[in-house]
Formats: C-alpha cells, structure tokens, sequence
C-alpha cells in the first residue's frame, strides 16, 4: 500500500467527515431500553474551557487515565482526550450524544461536525472521545504510512504498508494487540461515569457504526438510543467486501451519465474509454510530469492502475466530489492527468490530520483479517475493476502485525432491543444499504432508512438530521417515517471546473 496517503476503502472513511462537514443540502417519549433509566451519579472528570479548531461554541476538554492493559489492571496508563460541548438549554437532558467516529482511526475530537447536531445540542451535551489510539489518546501515528505533504512522486507510490510497518512500530510505545473496538468500548464507558452520565445515545459514523454495536452489546443497560450512519455490521470485514461495494457506486455513476443528455454528450462512451484506459495503465504506467497543485514547481511521476482505481474509489465517498469523476476520467483517457492530482490532493490533509493510520491497522488485524482467506478475496473482487489487491494488501500487513485476540462471539450479529435508527445513503461505495438491512435483522426496535442521492454518510441531508433529533427526542423509531430526502438526487456533473450546466 502507499505510503503516500493510505487508499483503498479504509482511508476514505474518514472523509465522512467532509461530508458530514458539509451539510448544505439541505419531549422525550418512550421508557430507555434495557434496564431502564440510571441515576446519574457525580461527575469525576475535571473539565476545563478549552478551544476546538474550527468550532465556535463554548468547549470543555479534560482528559481520563485508563490502563493500557485492561485485564490486568497494571502497566502503562493512557490518557484519553474527552471533549463536551455542552447543551444551550439551561436544564439539559441527562443523556448526552456520544459521537464515534470512522476509520478505524479516526480522531473524534478532531471532526467538523458540530453544525450538523445543533438541534440535538439545543436539549444534550454533546461529547467525543479520542479512542486510544487516535487523535491525542495515545496515537498510533506514522508519517511513513500518512504524511500530509510529500511530493507527487511520494503521494502516487505503488508500495505497501507492510515495508514500512517495521519502522511505523519502533516509534510506538504502545502494545499494538490492545488498540481493539471491545476494549476501547470498556474505555468508552469508564468516560460515560466520570462525566456523570447514567445513559447515553450513541451516534456512529461508519467504523463508529461498529463501535457503537459493541458498546451496544458490552454495555446495553447504559444506551438510551442508536443511531447508526453508514452501516458496518458484524458480518463486514474490512475491506473484504470494498471492491464489490465500490463496483457497485461506480457502476451507478457511469449508468447515471449515460443516462443524462448532458453528461453523456459531453463524455460519450465514458465506461468503454476507461476500460481502455485501464487497459493501458496495466501494460504501461502513466508517466506524468505536471506542475504541483500547491507549489507550482513541476513534477514527474508514475501512475500505476493499482494507484489509480485506488485514488477513484476515495472519490465515490462523497457525490458532490463524485460529480466530478466524469470530468476527470475523460480528461484522464486525453492522458491529461491534472484534474486528477488535484482531486486527489484535495482529500489529503483531512484525512492525514484526522486519522491514525496504525490504529487502523490494529483494529483490522484484529478483527477483520484473521476472518477472511484470500482466496475469499479473490472471489468477492472477482468482476470488478477494483480486484482483490486492497483486500490482499490488508492481509499481507497484517502478517507483519502482532497478533491479538477478540472475544469469541465478537463476529456474531448483535441482537439488541434498544431503540436504533439506522441510515445509508443510496450512493455508498463502502457500507451500501444492503449492510443496514443486514444490521436490522437482529436490532428488534430499528427503523431503516435509505436517503437518495447520497454516499457515506448522511447527515448532508436536512431530513436525517430530523430523523436524528427526532429518535432522541421520542426515546424510540416507532412513528417516524422511514420517507427521507424525497426528491434528493445525484448532484449535477460538472462538465467543466466552472460547475454544472445551469
């Protein structure tokens, strides 16, 4: 894998955060699952004002000491960054939002989402939590594997992490076996005591979705309600199922400009000249020599179709970004390569200062790799132009990874009665609506609700986010609508850097 920005399904996931970002698109009910209602007890965290890049609103952070070694209760400690925002109401509710977010590796802390949850912040406190391993708890960092600004040559590298691994881990003081989603949960709840909160809701994005099933599952009595955006069942071992995924969304895209007079016209036979254009890059990479985005000095590179199918995938995350594909692979088959740097570059820096590519890494070797062969690799890759490499590369740097243990039934579906919505956009390349359907199963108070017109992620749409603010408000999903973003679509596709035709 490149060390020039981690590809593949995994990196993109933190870019729901610039989609959550985004969001231009446009009394409580029911008694809490589970054992019902908890006492809050005091809060024992110190919180102290403090100032979040990028948000406005009044802000405490504090930070809680946990074992890094939790079963034996000795040895290193780590010290886990806790930022509340607190509610506007003067009497808040005593249950929180609790936001867990993507990667694996993903820094909470460090998303732009607050403007998204300003109705719900209106009544809750809303909290995040670095997981150990992310952000300032502990982070499994290495610039080898991510680093923010290198040169075109560095960023568009075919290599793998696992050559760089060694090094990454020598800079570590940590044991990478105990970065795992069951034990970071136990951290999880220690935070939920010290603030004081005896229930919670939960809000997880993408691996958050996962997270918050094991918390879920480890602590039911502690969940008020769930909502889960971009679905990661138990049953989804990352990135196994990422080349069928990402198939999919693309397959709609192209379908979606062959139908559309003004795509089509400007980009006739657009599926065919990028087969060709495949075909090419597999029997001879692309030798590139243009200016640098940002610093205008020229550059000269080699572009693999490995590289390159990488680089699409992490465009198909968002349809604002993906109205642009079109464009960029037609100038891509002229062998004019520079709306594809810059699209490239553009998602580089927030996903280099968000996510810690090593607790990535731990968390898949743990919990997804062992579970998968390679020949399952190969069958669930078979057809699409994505392959099998992505998830062949997982494996391959997993095998350079210590190895770490889960609880046994850790792959089995949750079964929860807690009230929990669940939303998928209709575009996502990487936890299509299939995988909500899945999660539904065995969630027996859950309501499913697909929003068209959007990729990973769905907080973009204003229907969502009342979907959000409602589930917390009624304490449940019964009588809400699962009817969400009727008439939303596919955002226009540009055929020109000047936007879409009016």
């Amino acid at each position: 894998m490149p060390a020039g920005r981690p590809r593949g399904p995994w990196a993109p996931l933190a870019l729901a955060v610039l989609a959550l970002a985004a969001c231009s698109r446009s009394s409580e009910g029911a008694a809490p699952a589970g054992a019902g209602a908890v006492a809050n007890p005091e809060r024992r965290m110190a919180l102290k004002p403090c100032r979040l890049d990028g948000v406005a609103a009044q802000t405490l952070c504090g930070t809680l000491e946990v074992f890094e070694d939790r079963a034996a209760a000795k040895g290193r400690k780590l010290s886990l960054r806790v930022v509340v925002v607190p509610a506007l109401a003067s009497q808040p509710k005593a249950d929180p939002l609790f936001f867990l977010a993507g990667g694996p590796g993903q820094a909470a802390s460090r998303t732009r989402i607050l403007p998204a949850l300003e109705r719900i912040r209106r009544q809750r406190d809303i909290v995040f939590v670095d997981q150990r391993g992310t952000g300032d708890s502990h982070p499994l960092d290495c610039d080898a594997l991510n680093p923010s600004r290198v040169s075109l040559a560095e960023r568009f590298a075919d290599r793998d992490d696992a050559d760089v691994l060694p090094r990454c881990r020598k800079g570590w003081d940590a044991d990478e076996r105990l970065y795992t989603t069951s034990i970071a949960m136990d951290d999880l709840d220690d935070v939920r005591a010290a603030l004081g909160y005896g229930q919670v809701n939960l809000w997880g994005v993408s691996y958050g979705t996962r997270a918050a099933l094991v918390y879920m599952r480890q602590h039911p009595e502690r969940v008020r309600t769930a909502i889960l955006d971009g679905v990661a069942p138990m049953g989804q071992y990352l990135p196994l199922y990422a080349a069928r995924d990402g198939q999919r969304a693309l397959d709609l895209l192209l379908e979606a400009c062959a139908k559309d007079a003004v795509c089509a016209t400007a980009y006739p036979d657009l599926r065919a000249r990028t087969e060709a254009l495949l075909a090419r890059l597999e029997a001879s990479p692309a030798k590139v020599r243009l200016p640098h985005p940002r610093t205008g000095v020229t550059e000269d590179f080699v572009l693999t179709r490995h590289v390159f199918l990488s680089e699409l995938f992490s465009l198909l995350y968002s349809p604002e970004v993906a109205s642009l594909v079109p464009l960029m692979l037609d100038r891509a088959a002229k062998d004019d390569w520079t709306s594809f740097v810059a699209l490239s570059l553009g998602l580089t820096d927030e996903v280099a200062r968000t996510t810690s590519r090593g607790m990535f890494l731990a968390v898949v070797c743990a919990e997804d790799a062992p579970f998968f062969t390679e020949a399952d690799a190969e069958r669930e890759a078979k057809g699409t132009w994505f392959g099998p490499r992505m998830a062949l590369e997982v494996k391959k740097a997993c095998a350079r990874w210590p190895g770490s243990t889960v609880p046994k039934a850790f792959r089995e579906p949750v079964v929860s009665a807690i009230p929990t919505l669940l939303l998928s956009g209709e575009l996502d390349p990487v936890t299509p609506p299939a995988w909500g359907e899945e999660a539904k199963r065995t969630l027996s108070r859950s309501l499913h609700v697909v929003v068209p017109g959007l990729g990973h992620n769905t907080v973009g749409a204003d229907c969502a986010r009342s979907l959000m603010a409602e589930v917390l408000t009624r304490g449940g999903v019964e009588g809400l609508s699962p009817d969400c973003g009727k008439g939303l679509k596919r955002p226009p596709f540009f055929t020109s850097f000047a936007g879409p035709v009016p």
